[in-house]
């Protein structure tokens, strides 16, 4: 039995608030104790793995860090369940992860595999197979599943999740205007405005090359959207750094990236921006073209007739824009899809029943049930072995009765040879 529930921010935002992390935990766990049969929860092994978010606050606040994982671990421990620690996973690992959960639990051998790519709020990953050459080593996993070897290539852009991308948007745009008290956001919608403190913008690692020298941190700005999509995605690109390649190709800052092959599932906060985008543009987004199309489309709308369209999603439109332009930029430039491969993108929520993410990877591996071998297909013959199989028994039983026929014969011409004496 695979448990899983949602419930509060990640972990790391919690950071400063003594007991909150643990505290945001409580209603999950609560959950599993009525799903989970009272005899199993001695036997049920809980495993907390945390990603992105974690990795910049062991950046940032390496205490602060420390101090969250103790506290989810007490929080865990109080529960009958059969603790098993908490660990900040690697980027190259909630990359490989994320393939894991539907290449590994979905996708039989012999089928060609599909590639991941996952937009947390923190950073975002791209996961596949590949036969080429992956030139930094770092970058490069290699594993035997299902019977099967896989060189992965699998890299983790730390900074170029969705909640970061946005604020390192709006600390450039703050930085490009000279840190006026008031800016104007190209991306955020026409008619939508709002004021927040410097602090919020600045207190992350991923902005740091934006802040100011010296600033108030509870000094308040305002920033107008303006709707431009044009001065969006100027602004958007800059935030990438698409110059000093040392390797034979890079997909931006400086990352190696062998050429894109196969079919890719793209989860997480992909599948939102994407099916936003069909819904309130009424197109497709199965090409490129069509991508930058809708991405236009959205980036034109007043927050007002994005409210009409969308009103459920009323504390996110403000940043569909962007982060549709964001969409555009990484997947096209990026990662370099183009018109015969972005078609092979599926924007997925859930693979089956379960959804996509690097959290099904993370139990499937811990629980070793992702093992080298399906026990099924190491007992699985081939045609060949089956037919010479079904000849010899076809041979065995015509001996068989070949011998009966000769017994029943002689025992007949024995009984006759009797009765004459």
């Amino acid at each position: 039995l695979f448990f899983t529930c949602h419930s509060g921010g990640g972990i790391s935002s919690y950071a400063g608030q003594q007991g909150a992390a643990g505290q945001s935990l409580e209603a999950c766990l609560d959950q599993a104790v009525k799903a989970i049969p009272k005899e199993r929860h001695h036997l049920t092994p809980v495993h907390l793995g945390a990603t992105a978010g974690m990795r910049l606050l062991r950046i940032s606040s390496p205490d602060q860090s420390a101090q969250i994982l103790q506290e989810v671990g007490h929080k865990i421990q109080s529960y009958p369940f059969k603790y098993q620690g908490a660990a900040i996973l690697s980027g190259q690992e909630e990359g490989a992860y994320g393939w894991y959960g539907f290449v590994g639990h979905w996708f039989s051998t012999g089928r060609p595999t599909v590639g991941a790519l996952d937009f947390g709020g923190a950073s975002t990953q791209i996961t596949f197979a590949t036969q080429q050459k992956v030139e930094d080593e770092h970058d490069m996993i290699k594993l035997r599943l299902y019977g099967q070897e896989y060189s992965l290539y699998t890299h983790s852009f730390l900074c170029y999740g969705q909640d970061q991308v946005l604020k390192r948007l709006l600390a450039h745009i703050v930085k490009s205007q000279g840190y006026s008290e008031s800016v104007t956001h190209p991306c955020y919608p026409a008619g939508y405005n709002r004021t927040l403190k410097l602090n919020g913008i600045f207190n992350s690692p991923c902005t740091t090359k934006y802040k100011p020298s010296s600033y108030n941190s509870q000094a308040s700005l305002t920033v107008q959207g303006s709707g431009h999509y044009e001065h969006c995605l100027g602004n958007v690109s800059e935030i990438f750094s698409f110059d000093g390649c040392t390797y034979s190709r890079c997909s931006f800052d400086k990352v190696f990236q062998p050429n894109i092959t196969g079919s890719f599932m793209a989860f997480s906060a992909f599948f939102y921006i994407h099916s936003f985008l069909q819904r309130t543009t009424s197109i497709t987004v199965s090409t490129p073209s069509q991508l930058e199309e809708a991405a236009r489309s959205v980036c034109l709308m007043t927050f007002n007739q994005m409210l009409i369209l969308a009103p459920d999603q009323r504390s996110r439109l403000q940043d569909y824009c962007a982060s549709s332009v964001f969409l555009n930029v990484l997947m096209l430039k990026g990662y370099s899809f183009d018109e015969t491969t972005f078609p092979h993108i599926s924007f997925q929520k859930k693979a089956g029943d379960t959804s996509v993410g690097w959290a099904l990877g993370y139990m499937l591996t811990l629980s070793n049930l992702l093992p080298a071998e399906r026990p099924g297909m190491r007992k699985a013959l081939t045609l060949g072995a089956w037919g010479s199989l079904i000849f010899l028994f076809v041979i065995l039983l015509a001996a068989v009765m070949i011998f009966i026929l000769l017994r029943a014969r002689n025992a007949k011409n024995k009984g006759g040879s009797e009765s004459t004496i």
